[in-house]
């Protein structure tokens, strides 16, 4: 019989492995660790800035690997996984997604795992981002993400070559990390590709669908056999669904055993546009008309919604969206670990934000969207999370973004999208710069 697995334990920690487009090495995209070398958005401690990359041999059973399985195993509530355990992300957490497909293997993990907290097993879902590729400039994002932002950062001086988190961007190392991707990525992953070991894959960027990597080693798994056996999972801006005359839909999605495409939209039209810079709505829409037409059931082809301040004013456009091409929303909030990211819709005055979500709630059926935007009520705004902080930080992320309106030479700027709410408006002006 099966002993009953603790609520707190994921599977992740032995079936799964991600890397950074730098190379960080963490339990999953979602998981809150120190950095390594070089410290990503939800980190919790800053790395060296020196760049020090591990294989996956190296980190698959290291010290702090092999602590993760111990602490999960004794039924312990990790603070690496406060995203999971606190619903920082979405209602719907990873925990339960690597359950509902690997838990079938809990019994394989009581008998593989020592009381070190190593394990014999290796992983079979992979998240593996081979550079920060990408052509879009979404105002939630960055450089560590994208290409097109760390151009722009590049271009116009906004790099602060003091911060050690920003050295993965000097040319020398810049030139290590591509040597150590072309390498030992590239040989981790094709191996086990080789070695039939790909069960689930999670294409995200950057944007995955310029990785020459996906169409390459999808292609592979195909030509192997083992398409049948594995479940690909994609965030993609769908900006393209084609690469040398390779098709995603008939040439890659028609030969595995499932999929699901999470296409990513904050907003419609302008505010959609403004949100994410490159996005072409009419070009989205094209793609995901295409999509929703190749699926062989709902859940194949989502909208990848990231609730933002801006994005509130999308809410209803969004479900109407969905509702015309039956389509489920995953719907997230904007990470925001700082009083700055004035993005967030926690950067709202409580009152602001709960007349606003009861507002939006009336009219949404029950579901992940309604969910997350009920969670918000329940979680401190920025100013009840951090009051000495928060004017400084409302500032700070103000001149950010008229920073970014300038450069970008927006038409339509977040003053405008907010002037659909004249006490939203009112907030947003009253922070000087």
């Amino acid at each position: 019989m099966d002993q009953t697995k603790p609520l707190t334990l994921c599977l992740a920690p032995w079936v799964h492995t991600y890397l950074s487009p730098q190379t960080e090495r963490r339990m999953c995209c979602a998981s809150r660790e120190p950095a390594q070398s070089f410290a990503q958005y939800i980190d919790t401690a800053s790395g060296t800035g020196e760049y020090r990359p591990l294989t996956l041999e190296q980190h698959w059973n290291s010290d702090h690997m092999c602590s993760v399985r111990q602490r999960m195993l004794a039924g312990e509530t990790l603070p690496e996984c406060a995203v999971c355990n606190d619903k920082l992300l979405n209602t719907d957490v990873y925990r339960t997604y690597f359950d509902h497909l690997f838990g079938s293997k809990y019994n394989q993990v009581l008998a593989s795992t020592d009381s070190t907290g190593a394990t014999t097993m290796q992983p079979v879902s992979w998240d593996y981002r081979f550079s920060n590729l990408c052509n879009f400039k979404c105002r939630m994002c960055g450089d560590m993400l994208s290409s097109a932002w760390e151009s722009e950062q590049r271009t116009n001086n906004m790099i602060d070559w003091a911060d050690p988190k920003n050295n993965w961007m000097r040319p020398e190392i810049k030139e290590q990390i591509t040597k150590f991707q072309d390498s030992q990525i590239e040989q981790e992953f094709s191996l086990a590709v080789e070695e039939h070991r790909v069960e689930e894959v999670y294409w995200v960027g950057g944007e995955p669908l310029m990785y020459e990597q996906h169409w390459r080693y999808m292609k592979r798994i195909i030509e192997l056999g083992d398409g049948a056996k594995v479940y690909a999972r994609y965030n993609t801006n769908l900006s393209r669904c084609s690469y040398r005359g390779v098709d995603l839909f008939s040439d890659i999605l028609d030969h595995i055993r499932d999929y699901q495409i999470c296409a990513s939209l904050d907003g419609t039209g302008p505010i959609g546009e403004y949100i994410r810079t490159g996005l072409e709505f009419d070009h989205w829409l094209e793609n995901f008309r295409r999509a929703v037409a190749h699926r062989r059931s709902s859940r194949q082809v989502r909208i990848d919604f990231t609730l933002t301040l801006p994005g509130l004013f999308e809410v209803g456009r969004i479900v109407q969206l969905a509702q015309e091409y039956d389509t489920e929303i995953l719907a997230k909030v904007i990470f925001s670990f700082s009083p700055d990211i004035i993005l967030s819709p926690l950067a709202l005055p409580r009152e602001l934000l709960d007349r606003t979500i009861n507002r939006l709630v009336v009219d949404l059926a029950p579901g992940a969207l309604q969910d997350v935007l009920l969670e918000l009520i329940k979680r401190p705004t920025f100013e009840q999370q951090w009051p000495e902080e928060y004017a400084a930080g409302l500032v700070r992320g103000k001149q950010r973004i008229l920073q970014l309106e300038a450069v970008r030479q927006d038409a339509l700027t977040l003053a405008d999208i907010l002037s659909a709410d004249p006490e939203i408006k009112e907030w947003y002006e009253q922070i000087i710069t």
